[in-house]
């Protein structure tokens, strides 16, 4: 059977079409349905499919973090190297093993973690950006920046392109599909969800890079457990870094991150729904959180 294309004047806005004259959701697929695309957000945002070389722009901020670019000058790096150039201390194009290790202690972290940053990194991302410069691995695992596209990996949200640009389409798409009740923020559950929903075949490795991605992400920024769009949009330029740099050498220090109880919470929704799939689980779930909490309280 043909699609019907509705004209524009005879339009009716329900759930389907989302105010478009296509439909954005069917009944055969319903995730189409439960996790609607942003719609009309080019009334704030110029253009939001194509992709921003050097600008991360969102309906709050359409301009993105134009203060930020213009101060370090940063309009010939991509977005994605914007978010890198934190930890290229000497901007050489060029992150070591030591410059990531120092760019986490300097975000609050602690030695142990730094060190766990560092391995995982490294080790995993060098050979991807070497391959702009050679074919054989960096005996010292370092980063380069020119290439750092090269280490982008899949089950991502697609915010970033393959070159490093940033997509506005597929960042507010994030938030229409999973922050439930319109909070412009996500809470630790959405952002497992939305994880888990990325993941692609044979993708083990895209899978662990989006939890840790999103992982750190959520204990540098979360409050009340919920990590404010304005903060991710900063956290994918890079601008978020430098403010938690900064904030960390006053007296007040950085007042957001690392709450544990919240994320123990991580994907609780979720294990909610599995529990009457598999009784077991019921059991284990509960003693967890039993000690957790114990654990905490004592704290």
């Amino acid at each position: 059977m043909p699609v019907r294309v509705i004209p524009r004047e005879d339009e009716q806005v329900d759930d389907d079409r989302q105010g478009v004259d296509f439909a954005t959701a069917v009944s055969n697929c319903p995730p189409t349905a439960e996790r609607p695309q942003a719609i009309d957000i080019d009334v704030d945002i110029y253009k939001p499919s194509i992709a921003r070389a050097n600008v991360a722009p969102s309906t709050e901020q359409p301009e993105g973090s134009a203060e930020y670019v213009d101060a370090l000058d940063l309009k010939d790096y991509t977005v994605l190297q914007q978010h890198c150039l934190f930890w290229d201390r000497d901007r050489d194009g060029v992150i070591w093993p030591q410059d990531t290790f120092i760019g986490f202690y300097e975000l609050g972290f602690n030695l142990f973690f730094c060190f766990l940053a560092t391995l995982v990194i490294n080790l995993n991302f060098s050979y991807p950006t070497r391959l702009g410069v050679s074919y054989i691995p960096d005996p010292y695992f370092r980063l380069y920046l020119p290439s750092i596209h090269k280490a982008k990996h899949g089950s991502d949200s697609g915010t970033y392109d393959k070159e490093g640009r940033f997509v506005p389409q597929a960042f507010e798409d994030m938030f229409s599909k999973w922050d439930r009740g319109d909070k412009g923020a996500l809470s630790a559950g959405e952002l497992w969800n939305m994880i888990a929903a990325n993941r692609l075949a044979a993708d083990p490795f895209g899978w662990a890079a989006g939890i840790f991605e999103f992982g750190v992400t959520w204990l540098l920024v979360q409050e009340e457990g919920m990590v404010d769009k304005e903060d991710l949009r900063r956290i994918y330029d890079g601008s978020m870094f430098f403010k938690i740099r900064e904030a960390y050498r006053t007296e007040k220090g950085w007042n957001k991150g690392f709450g544990l109880r919240e994320f123990f919470n991580l994907g609780r929704e979720q294990l909610a729904k599995n529990k009457g799939r598999i009784p077991p689980l019921n059991g284990i779930v509960s003693k967890v959180e039993k000690t957790v909490t114990q654990k905490l309280h004592r704290a």
